[in-house]
């Protein structure tokens, strides 16, 4: 049976045809002039679910990225404190040396003793070291100074215990340790005989005028202790530094996954707008036709 075309039925199927034209004409002006695909979820549910997760994926590396500088700036400046440190003990050594010379007499030992007290006072300053206002040699307490000039009747010694590590993540289930054990440094082998108890050994003999050389195997085991502990925060700077440039190629990966996911190909964008305005133009000239006269048009 054949179907009955009104002219008002023509005249729906136009109006409808035409808004459907504008729409598209509306919806590549949006993604022209904003330079994305979709201006809302419903646009494309897919890609907006997509470019959330490489959102959250680029919070995270970011947050990454924050804990591996401050992991960095612990480790340089634990690095800085050990080298001058090594310098110290380096200086403590030459002059256990020099008390061997029989020719010294007993007031430039005491002159010596006096060097040594000097160097030991500037060892607990370094051995207090903070960055941000934390102490970097006193573990987990990093609120409470690690060593104590009062301690020990006024002669200074290490008096912290903590020796445990400051883990930051730098990338999902991946750990690294910002700080060194400082218990290996300062308190080797024991508190008892600790690089502060030999010190102020040293610094006894030499203010009775008496030499010291029966303590140079003593200060030559701390100052390889303390070698072999920068040797190992050497090893995690490495470390730390390739995950540094891992992240930095995660994130030019991540920002170029999302770009392709949500930019709009603006060449295409252009080319397609092109399209549907002569498409729309022909609509509206077809319209044109369709549309019946009435007896006002005559009327006119």
């Amino acid at each position: 049976m054949a179907v009955r075309v009104t002219q008002n039925m023509l005249n729906s199927n136009m109006l409808r045809n035409l808004h459907k034209s504008m729409g598209t004409m509306d919806k590549l002006q949006q993604q022209l002039s904003s330079g994305s695909k979709i201006n809302k979820p419903s646009d494309d549910p897919v890609i907006a679910a997509r470019g959330m997760f490489y959102r959250s994926s680029l919070m995270e590396n970011d947050q990454y990225k924050r804990n591996v500088d401050e992991a960095q700036s612990w480790m340089d400046m634990t690095d800085t404190t050990m080298d001058e440190m090594g310098s110290i003990m380096k200086r403590v050594k030459e002059i256990l040396v020099y008390t061997g010379d029989g020719a010294v007499s007993a007031d430039d030992l005491k002159a010596m003793g006096a060097e040594v007290e000097e160097l030991k006072k500037h060892m607990g300053t370094l051995a207090n070291q903070q960055i941000n206002g934390k102490y970097i040699f006193a573990g987990t307490d990093t609120n409470k100074p690690p060593y104590d000039a009062t301690a020990k009747a006024g002669v200074g010694d290490f008096v912290s215990t903590n020796s445990s590590p400051i883990n930051l993540e730098v990338s999902q289930g991946v750990l690294v340790t910002s700080n060194v054990n400082a218990q290996n440094i300062f308190n080797y082998p024991n508190n008892a005989n600790n690089m502060f108890t030999v010190l102020n050994n040293i610094i006894g003999e030499l203010s009775n005028g008496r030499t010291a050389t029966q303590f140079q195997t003593a200060m030559d085991d701390q100052y390889n202790k303390l070698l072999a502990e920068r040797a190992s925060l050497g090893a995690n700077v490495n470390r730390v530094e390739l995950i540094a440039e891992r992240l930095d190629t995660q994130e030019v990966s991540i920002t170029g996954l999302m770009s392709k996911n949500e930019d709009a190909d603006m060449a295409k964008v252009m080319t397609d707008l092109k399209t549907q305005e002569s498409v729309h133009n022909a609509a509206l000239g077809s319209g044109a036709r369709i549309i019946q006269p009435t007896l006002l048009d005559f009327l006119r």
